[in-house]
């Protein structure tokens, strides 16, 4: 949640943002890495200790400052971006966002006494704003906690302001971007409102959703033009998506890249890249540290975890591989399992370029199948192959080139 408002105040600042956390802040540095600085606050949601906080980080030389809370994800660059326009031309003190009807719909705060706006009942606002340091850092020292006024920050700042400053309040065009999330319902409401937005920047940049509303993707996911999104599809993280591919239904993709012309049905990809024209599924699993090269084909059924597999390469059938390397044109047959993890570590397998894998073979890692090896149905190979090769049995034996 905090992340999109990050994001959106980034697109607009010209430095980067300042983040008050509380002191446990790991899970906002596991989100957020490097993008923002951290201020630690003993009370995050005490928007005056909060400041007096970033007072200290960034000085008395700080000219504006743009203050956005972190539970109101709905916010838009676009919005910011008016605001800090009319707030440095008119030279305000305080430029603050004001909006009808967002209290109704369970967001923002009503006006009290104080402020230099003359609101209706209906207007209302969020700790919104720009201001300038200059009138800022004198008036935290008069509003102390938030908690003895039992008004809302924002109110309390104008008011100590618009005596003798400029206090300007801009109208938002959506009300709901000043929502903000309290609980889990308020929560599910500004998911859909953000899907619905990502829906719409998708279908409008050439990406076909046959069923927008059971489409799910996340903000800073990539999809490219004329791909198509089936029915039940979900796209999460650093996701990114390729020129015509087709994608579902019942797929889920998360921090992968997908190459143009690629099929993914009803299967879950996760931090896996595929090249151009790969098809995985129906109901398969590719796993974290997966590459599939060009022209891969992945049927039903099937794992892939650690691996790359070359150029052209099929694995059609309910087969495991696991911490290998294939080469291109190799045919992997059904029941495959690459025998990885002997108990205490991970071993790899090494499987040759235009090797045929017979059905239900047993490769027992760490081994090297050569180019253009072979093995019979039920193998069960636990000895090098060298290139050319055929073995057959349980423990394979290579068959004489006479009898093969």
């Amino acid at each position: 949640m905090v992340k999109h408002v990050v994001l959106a105040a980034g697109q607009v600042a010209s430095s980067l943002p300042l983040l008050v956390v509380p002191a446990a802040d790991e899970a906002f540095r596991a989100a957020l890495g490097e993008a923002v600085q951290y201020v630690a606050a003993p009370d995050a949601g005490d928007v005056a200790g909060a400041l007096a906080r970033v007072r200290f980080a960034l000085g008395e030389a700080a000219e504006h400052l743009l203050v956005l809370p972190g539970d109101a994800p709905l916010i838009t660059a676009q919005t910011i971006e008016a605001l800090l326009r009319e707030h440095e031309e008119t030279d305000a003190d305080l430029s603050h966002l004001v909006a009808h009807s967002v209290a109704e719909q369970g967001g923002g705060v009503g006006l009290g006494q104080g402020t230099t706006t003359a609101p209706s009942p209906s207007v209302a606002l969020a700790d919104v704003f720009a201001v300038q340091g200059r009138a800022l850092w004198p008036s935290l020292e008069r509003l102390g906690s938030n908690a003895p006024s039992g008004r809302p920050f924002l109110t309390r700042l104008a008011g100590l302001l618009g005596a003798g400053g400029l206090v300007r309040a801009l109208p938002v065009a959506d009300p709901v971007e000043l929502v903000s999330v309290q609980d889990r319902v308020s929560l599910a409401r500004a998911e859909q409102v953000m899907q619905d937005r990502i829906r719409q920047r998708l279908m409008l940049a050439g990406v076909t959703l046959l069923e927008p509303a059971s489409t799910f993707v996340d903000a800073e996911v990539q999809v490219g033009l004329d791909t198509v999104l089936y029915p039940n599809t979900h796209l999460y993280g650093a996701t990114r998506v390729g020129a015509d591919c087709r994608v579902g239904p019942n797929a889920i993709v998360k921090d992968s890249v997908v190459g143009d012309g690629c099929i993914i049905f009803a299967s879950v990809v996760e931090g896996a890249t595929l090249e151009r024209h790969v098809d995985v599924g129906p109901f398969s699993h590719l796993r974290t540290g997966t590459y599939l090269e060009e022209e891969v084909h992945i049927g039903n059924y099937a794992e892939v975890k650690n691996s790359r597999l070359g150029r052209g390469t099929k694995m059609g059938h309910s087969s495991y591989v696991g911490d290998a390397d294939v080469g291109p044109d190799v045919n992997i047959g059904a029941g495959t399992i690459t025998c990885n993890f002997d108990g205490q570590q991970k071993h790899r397998t090494i499987i040759g370029a235009h090797s045929f894998i017979g059905s239900d073979t047993m490769l027992v890692a760490p081994i090297t199948l050569g180019e253009g090896a072979r093995t019979g149905a039920g193998a069960v190979v636990t000895k090098d192959v060298p290139p050319g090769s055929v073995v057959v049995g349980m423990p394979a034996r290579p068959v004489p080139p006479g009898k093969r």
